[in-house]
């Protein structure tokens, strides 16, 4: 069977952006898009345990058992009834021989004025409901009346009926959901598939992206660089961010400014991936050859977007492929990949996602605004000298300084509305941890 490239079926761009003065389009309305159009990959994978790490769940996935499956010790110590606790003062009861460990259960049951010595895990023998930590007993031996060596314990007063026992299904029910489909999977979530016994786990296959760079000006590195010349560092960038986010890249290069070397990548793009990341060639002043391009083999949404940086930005696509044109300025590649095409593969990818909250953050310097855009600038975050968490700017916060990126360790963004903001007033601020 030949498998189906695409994600699910999109609906038609034209039915989204109907009425949509597509001059500049607010990033919040093109966010709003963007999660109206895209379905994710249909194709699931069974995929053994040690290899789904990273990878996203395909449907949710209920217990087959209960955990625990049965009601269980929570520490070291003595499992007793709850009834033959003394209302006040220290409780006597008398050890019986043998002991409940982890893997071995008592095959005995309790009887009145009893206790067994039981350890973590270990099942709760018939007739005990509670567990006495050790350290709140001590052993006393005597003699009967009959000269029988006998072994009580005095446990301390206080100890409460039912307490360190866990109950059977107290951790999942059988039938319970256990884990979400959409989870990208964890450490934690696959210690839990192996808790409930499950060898494989349904996986959506990994989406597939194309990325390629345009410009005549480009270089690899390596190539010595002439007048004007400059190197590709897009796609290192744009590579290194889609790698973390576990997609099948496909390296399509550099493409010079030539509308058929283009139509041809952009074609192979498609036939082979999911989506087309390129970078350059959107601009106002370099667009022409790519929307007679695009208008021959696909269809465009938008081309430009209400932020700084990043404006230039094509939201299409190529016969069954998603495009996204990025600008050719780093930042502003990092800037809309970060805040509009990540979100998007996340959800392609099928996966769930995690609402990204910023920090309310002083701002450690005046910052000019125009109102009517969304703008972006480089950032340290840290401690101010009152304890606030204070935004420093990095510098140049032109949109071809990688430098002032790299230095930076968050982003401060200020909304589409906002104007000019005074050194101390708080803005809104996203640490790169858990973005880069």
């Amino acid at each position: 069977m030949v498998e189906s490239l695409a994600a699910g079926p999109l609906r038609p761009l034209a039915d989204l952006v109907q009425g949509l003065n597509t001059s500049a389009v607010p990033i919040q309305r093109a966010q709003e898009i963007l999660a109206q159009w895209l379905t994710p990959v249909e194709t699931v994978e069974q995929l053994s345990l040690r290899t789904c790490r990273g990878r996203i769940l395909a449907t949710d996935i209920r217990s087959p058992i209960d955990v625990p499956q049965h009601d269980n010790s929570a520490m070291d110590g003595w499992a007793i009834r709850s009834a033959d606790l003394a209302s006040d003062g220290t409780t006597r009861l008398r050890a019986v021989d043998g002991a409940a460990w982890a893997g071995r259960p008592w095959s005995g049951t309790l009887a009145k004025g009893q206790c067994l010595r039981i350890f973590t895990g270990a099942v709760m023998p018939a007739g005990a409901d509670t567990v006495i930590a050790q350290e709140f007993s001590h052993l006393e031996q005597r003699l009967s009346d009959s000269n029988e060596a006998l072994t009580d314990i005095l446990f301390d007063p206080g100890q409460e009926p039912g307490q360190n026992r866990r109950l059977a299904g107290e951790d999942l029910r059988r039938g319970e959901v256990a884990l979400v489909a959409g989870t990208r999977l964890g450490p934690a979530h696959l210690g839990l598939a192996a808790s409930l016994g499950l060898a494989e786990l349904p996986i959506r296959r990994r989406l597939r992206v194309a990325l390629l760079s345009t410009g005549d000006e480009l270089r690899s590195i390596g190539e010595a660089l002439g007048p004007g010349e400059i190197y590709d560092s897009n796609r290192f960038t744009l590579s290194a961010m889609l790698e973390q986010l576990g997609l099948d890249l496909i390296d399509l290069g550099v493409v010079r400014d030539d509308p058929i070397a283009l139509e041809t990548q952009l074609r192979r793009g498609a036939a082979a991936a999911d989506v087309i990341v390129s970078s350059g060639g959107v601009s106002v002043g370099e667009a022409d050859f790519t929307r007679s391009v695009l208008a021959r083999i696909g269809e465009v949404a938008f081309w430009t977007v209400a932020m700084r940086p990043g404006r230039p930005f094509a939201l299409g696509r190529v016969g069954p492929a998603v495009y996204f044109g990025l600008p050719g300025n780093p930042v502003a590649v990092m800037v809309t990949f970060l805040f509009l095409v990540r979100d998007a593969l996340e959800r392609m990818s099928g996966a769930l996602l995690t609402p990204r909250f910023p920090l309310k953050v002083r701002s450690a310097h005046p910052l000019r605004k125009r109102k009517g855009r969304t703008e972006y600038q480089r950032a340290i975050v840290r401690q101010g000298v009152n304890g606030d968490p204070e935004a420093h700017p990095t510098g140049q916060q032109g949109s071809g300084v990688l430098s002032s990126m790299a230095r930076a360790n968050a982003m401060i963004v200020l909304q589409h509305d906002q104007g000019d903001v005074r050194e101390g007033e708080f803005v809104d601020a996203f640490l790169f941890d858990g973005l880069l």
